[in-house]
């Protein structure tokens, strides 16, 4: 039987020569569009990129999470880390630890440096933890703790500042040093980071540094500030390019110790319901406007602040709680102590170092009672609280609370014993100095050394060498570190040796 078969279409005619052609100039026109609209993209990912480095748990974010100051100040991690070898001329001794940064196990980074992913590359930059995180021994051969919230006694901020100006300044910092030496720590860059990114970040940062390096340059002439201290203000008239010839030689010096951080909710309101005077010289009582205004010192600006991160830093330093001193404290001796600090000291510092409650507490004393070195008072003008008004002009939080004031605010005294060297300029070195009259008060001391006081309260200070690393001598005759003031009858240097050891026990419970 035959069978059928349904036969199959004809196949079409093939395609003319020319339209063949045409289609395949078509696609190869897409395939070219393709590619840079491929490239587009993969730059727009990669240079549009705003991550910053955060932590769930709150002290580790305090200690490496970003707050924004990378967006303008950011140094691209790989330069920052290559940086002390290409410069190492500029530095006191082994890298950033050299400079007091403190570095924790298994971190690349020292604690209070951050990062965030910015403009194409990882950047890195401070944090509140580089002013406010320090570190304590024992004894010098144990292994040192790190305290959260205290002053940053080791940290030398002249020197890392200097460190980079002198470096950006100097021939080796360019792509053909730099490079290489990113190559050998990092691995061999690919094509485009390393002739177009690092060469164009190179370029920038140095301009950048270069630039600030004329504007601080009357401020870093100062005679070295050394560890734990700051110029406060004076950077903020360099950055609003004040003409340093208008400036009166009693401006020009400004420098104290970094404070503590701790329990700002009991300082946001004094017991009679009124805000505390904040800064060592009292001139401001909003403490969101005194957070926002250190966080310059991280990099910031108006226009990059991370709010979300610095609000959440601001959340929990409301009730951070300073750490109970850690040593033997003589219990009948501090209760001896106890009724003769009500009397000399409560009524300025609070009844305890966990109760604020006083008079004066938070409020500012005169210089002429008070008597203390008096350049940080005058460093702080009030053309300077005017400029200060026009930070964040057009932003909802402008800075409306700078004054000038006439003397330095009476502060709480909580974790006293990891506050030293006391003063608000840091020219006495323990709580026991303190208590002598200014006369029979070290005149130079070495300061940056970690090892705990236990007798006189405060810091060791007659080390001025451990292995190869030298402290740094504090001379209280220097312009700004004068260690007069804070004497008298009124203020316990005219008690009996007897009642100044019962006194300084009690304050051990701080």
């Amino acid at each position: 039987m035959a069978i059928l078969r349904r036969s199959s279409p004809n196949p079409p005619p093939p395609a003319p020569p020319a339209k063949r052609w045409c289609c395949g100039v078509l696609l190869v026109v897409a395939a070219l569009m393709l590619v840079p609209a491929t490239i587009a993209v993969g730059l727009y990912v990669r240079f549009s990129a705003d991550e910053p480095v955060s932590y769930p748990d709150i002290e580790r974010h305090f200690k490496y999470g970003s707050t924004g100051g990378e967006r303008a100040s950011g140094f691209p991690y790989w330069i920052w880390q290559v940086l002390p070898k290409v410069c190492a001329k500029y530095l006191p001794g082994d890298g950033y630890a050299s400079l007091g940064m403190i570095f924790e196990d298994g971190r690349t980074l020292p604690v209070g440096v951050s990062m965030r992913r910015n403009l194409g590359l990882d950047r890195v930059f401070l944090n509140c933890a580089a002013c406010h995180a320090g570190t304590v021994r024992d004894t010098p051969d144990a292994a040192p703790r790190v305290y959260l919230g205290m002053p940053a006694h080791q940290l030398n901020l002249m020197g890392f500042e200097n460190f980079f100006f002198n470096c950006a300044a100097d021939a080796r910092f360019s792509p053909d040093t730099i490079i290489p030496e990113i190559d050998a720590r990092a691995g061999r860059l690919g094509p485009f980071d390393r002739y177009v990114v690092y060469p164009v970040a190179i370029a920038l940062m140095r301009e950048r540094l270069l630039m600030l390096r004329e504007r601080f340059a009357w401020s870093l002439s100062q005679p070295p500030w050394g560890p734990g201290r700051v110029d406060t203000f004076n950077p903020s008239k360099a950055l609003f390019n004040f003409p340093s010839a208008r400036l009166s030689p009693e401006e020009r010096i400004g420098t104290t110790d970094f404070p503590s951080i701790w329990e700002q909710r009991k300082r946001k309101t004094r017991d009679d319901g009124q805000p505390m005077q904040l800064h060592w010289d009292g001139n401001n009582t909003k403490a969101e406007e005194r957070n926002k205004n250190a966080a310059f010192g991280t990099g910031t600006t108006p226009p990059t602040i991370d709010l979300v991160a610095i609000g959440r830093l601001e959340e929990w330093l409301l009730d951070a709680a300073p750490p109970k001193y850690p040593y033997a404290i003589d219990a009948a001796l501090a209760a001896r102590g106890a009724p003769l600090y009500a009397e000399y000291c409560a009524g300025c510092h609070g009844a305890s170092g966990q109760d604020f409650r006083g008079a004066q507490v938070g409020h500012v004393t005169p210089l002429a009672d008070i008597g203390t070195d008096r350049h940080r008072l005058d460093s702080f003008t009030p053309e300077l609280a005017q400029n200060l008004g026009s930070v964040y002009a057009g932003y909802p939080w402008r800075f409306t609370g700078f004054r000038k004031t006439f003397g330095y605010a009476n502060m709480p005294l909580d974790g006293l014993w990891l506050r030293g060297p006391y003063l608000h300029n840091g020219s006495v070195p323990t709580v026991r100095d303190l208590l002598e009259p200014a006369s029979r008060r070290p005149a130079s001391f070495c300061r940056g050394y970690d090892v705990i006081d236990r007798d006189k309260l405060g810091f060791v200070s007659d080390v001025c060498e451990e292995g190869a690393r030298t402290y740094f001598r504090y001379d209280t005759t220097i312009p700004g570190n004068g260690n007069g003031g804070h004497e008298g009858a009124p203020y316990g240097t005219a008690l009996a040796a007897d009642d100044k050891a019962a006194l300084l026990e009690y304050l051990k419970t701080f």
